[in-house]
């Protein structure tokens, strides 16, 4: 199975965030996108260093639900 890095580089796109969602409470909805960007920037960040794609979803998602 490809890591996330591996993906992303085969493509050659990073993932896009096409648009924000508002919940019926008017919070911003943190979509699978946005987690999926989140955890790429987080990835770069680190060197590119592959094995971590669980630890960095995980974190992108606490960092945008915070944020939300």
């Amino acid at each position: 199975m490809e890591s996330f890095g591996q993906q992303i580089k085969k493509n050659g796109k990073k993932p896009v965030v096409k648009k924000v969602v508002q919940g019926s409470n008017g919070k911003t909805v943190v979509t699978s996108e946005m987690i999926a960007k989140k955890a790429y920037e987080l990835y770069e960040k680190r060197g590119c260093k592959q094995g971590f794609e669980v630890q960095d979803w995980l974190e992108a998602k606490k960092i945008l639900e915070v944020g939300a």
